[in-house]
């Protein structure tokens, strides 16, 4: 018996030990995450139910030359309610007044909001949706309902904000204008102005300390922001509305007419270099035409015979023809290694001169002129062409330019027909702005620059950044060069493939293109039309390059047909802002061609904004014309530009509605 107790003793003194092994190690482990692990867990916890939420700052505006609003930042706001905050005989006290307080300003029944707040209660629902999408305007009047105005903590509100970019112009030069996205992945994304000035526009975002609530949303602390939020600079542009109005239009209607796939349409201002207009537009699936792809900037492929420009330059300044050498046009054909080229004209032009050949556009003459002078040396006729930098991209201030392809002797692409086809824009690739670039440069004296969409970033009346012409090549070519390629630019309008484009009343100067595109699939093959020149011929102010892609060939595909009449619509609607003389005529004559204009403008103007735009900062004549034409009542204190706005962005537009605008 005492055997078997002292067995006993045994394992209760076992038990014990153990236990209290098992006892030192909890107070050791208690001990260790108290001291030692206990900070990374209280951090850890506190990361998972409370942090910082971003608050992403107001953008800056992005304005034209003359103060035109083209894209801005309105406050969005979305009212959640905690139903388990109020206090009972708050909730009750208040629940009435609350929801006639809702249903006069969100539409609804007073009856269905106080069944919902009721539901809430019952339900303990911490993260009621009451509204979305509020103006600044509506958020302001809801903070200050019953109940709501006891605020967050008292009174249950919780408000979220975001931002929205509005567009107050509506579609026109929106692809340049660009946008900054996330995508699915994460990934940031963007095109345009508002991607590349992203850092001048998007300021500091504030941040706001957040607690987890369930299913994984969350809900401030305070009613007050840890760090408020910085607004953007504001980014001036180049565009001007007038013009890009008249652009955007002018292209629109020879798409439409010719069913084309797509096309663009940019004017320059020669001295600068200053994108004064820029369109893009493209055929979706419904039929429409919209801005989807920057054609101008980035979509690089065979110029045709606008390129013919560069042979002319080589010629005449290595004197090795001039304007009155003459070539014989072999019946519009003529071959190279077996393979063709022909003249548009069949039959061909006879015997002309190297200038009438590139008037009339003549592939066969301008082709000769090239092959029959650098085929022993075609590396003399490249380094023209490199000279110019064409062989590169511009380095615009927005991305997405497409690369140039200049082929180079010596390279694996160089054949027995590369200079030939180069000669008349072919084995070549350009996109419409190089080619522009180029053009302009004829009409500059020679002074190549650089075409730019940003002029300046400015923080109110404060310069942030300026941007100045920049000079690409000094001078492309010689005086005498010049004067003789001016020459026969003015020809081509006048008596050459232009001709139809001719007015007495306005000078202009340019070249007529027409390529052929996937021409190696002769089924899908289609033709490419184009413009490019400038106005007026004799003190240029703008030039300008329209392409218009996939024209229907049974209406017509001549670059003269096509493109040509938008370029001549726009210099003479654009013309009567710079005329060419002094003396003023007929001065209460209707001009037919301005009101039309005007009335598709101001039309535009009337339909685009659905809610009041932001006008701070615009010049208070700019921003009477624009709050005006949406039917509002304005009154104007001050001069200068606007400081404040009664109204504030984002509200509905109500007509007749009075809008008080503070200049300073």
């Amino acid at each position: 018996m005492a055997v078997e107790d002292k067995h006993i003793s045994y394992r209760i003194y076992l038990i014990a030990f153990v236990l209290f092994l098992m006892a030192v190690g909890i107070a050791v482990k208690l001990t260790n995450i108290q001291w030692v692990e206990g900070e990374y867990y209280r951090e850890l916890a506190k990361e998972r139910s409370v942090k910082n939420h971003v608050i992403p700052a107001n953008k800056g505006n992005i304005y034209s030359s003359d103060g035109s609003l083209l894209a801005t930042s309105i406050p969005s706001y979305k009212i959640r309610f905690d139903a388990v905050a109020p206090k009972k005989e708050d909730f009750e006290a208040n629940l009435q007044p609350l929801a006639d307080s809702l249903a006069k300003l969100l539409g609804k029944p007073s009856q269905f909001y106080k069944s919902e707040l009721i539901k809430a209660r019952s339900t303990k629902n911490r993260y009621y949706l009451v509204a979305r999408n509020l103006s600044y305007t509506h958020y302001m009047k809801i903070k200050s309902f019953p109940l709501f105005n006891k605020g967050m903590y008292k009174g249950g509100i919780i408000t979220e904000q975001k931002t929205i970019r509005e567009h107050p112009i509506g579609l026109v030069a929106e692809r340049t204008i660009g946008y900054e996205r996330i995508k699915p992945n994460g990934e940031p994304d963007g095109k345009g102005i508002e991607w590349a000035f992203k850092d001048y526009l998007n300021g500091k975002d504030g941040k706001r300390l957040m607690q987890k609530m369930a299913k994984g949303q969350w809900k401030p602390l305070r009613d007050e922001n840890e760090v408020e939020p910085q607004d953007g600079y504001d980014v001036i542009s180049t565009l001007d509305v007038y013009i890009q109005d008249i652009a955007h239009h002018a292209l629109l209607k020879q798409l439409e007419y010719y069913e084309a796939d797509h096309g663009c349409v940019v004017v320059m201002e020669t001295k600068t270099g200053q994108v004064k207009a820029i369109a893009n537009l493209g055929r979706n699936e419904k039929g429409e035409y919209t801005e989807r792809v920057n054609y101008a900037v980035s979509e690089s492929h065979e110029p045709g015979s606008t390129f013919k420009l560069i042979d002319l330059i080589a010629l005449f300044e290595d004197k090795l023809a001039d304007t009155n050498t003459v070539y014989d046009s072999h019946g519009g054909e003529i071959s190279y290694y077996n393979r063709k080229v022909r003249d548009s004209k069949k039959g061909g032009y006879g015997k002309i001169s190297l200038g009438r050949g590139f008037e009339v556009s003549s592939n066969t003459v301008l082709v000769q002129a090239v092959y029959n002078n650098y085929k022993n040396n075609p590396k003399k006729f490249v380094d023209h062409i490199n000279r110019l930098k064409l062989n590169q991209p511009l380095g615009l201030q927005i991305k997405g330019e497409g690369n140039p392809k200049i082929p180079q002797p010596g390279d694996k692409n160089w054949y027995g027909t590369t200079l030939p086809w180069m000669a008349y824009g072919y084995s070549v690739s350009l996109t419409p702005l190089q080619t522009l670039t180029l053009y302009n440069a004829v009409a500059n004296n020679g002074v190549m620059v650089k075409p730019y969409f940003v002029q300046e970033v400015k923080e109110w009346n404060k310069t942030i950044k300026k941007f100045e012409p920049e000079v690409i090549n000094p001078k492309i070519a010689s005086d005498e060069t010049l004067i003789k390629i001016r020459a026969v630019l003015e020809n081509v309008v006048k008596k050459g493939t232009g001709s139809k484009l001719y007015s007495k009343e306005f000078s202009m100067a340019g070249k007529t293109g027409t390529v052929q595109m996937n021409y190696a699939d002769k089924e899908n093959m289609y033709y490419a039309s184009s413009f490019v020149g400038y106005f007026p011929a004799d003190n240029p102010k703008y030039s300008c390059i329209v392409v218009v892609h996939k024209p229907s060939k049974s209406k017509g595909y001549y670059g003269a047909d096509v493109s040509g009449p938008v370029f001549k619509r726009i210099a003479q609607k654009v013309f009567t802002d710079v005329p060419s003389t002094n003396e003023v005529k007929e001065l209460g004559k209707e001009l037919k061609m301005q009101e039309e204009s005007f009335n598709s403008f101001y039309t535009q103007l009337n339909s685009a904004p659905k809610a009041i735009p932001n006008v701070k900062g615009m010049p208070g004549m700019d921003a009477v014309a624009l709050l005006e034409n949406l039917k509002l009542k304005v009154i104007v204190k001050g001069s200068g530009k606007v400081k404040n706005q009664s109204i504030q962005p984002g509200e509905s537009i109500q007509k007749n509605k009075i809008i008080v605008l503070e200049l300073s």
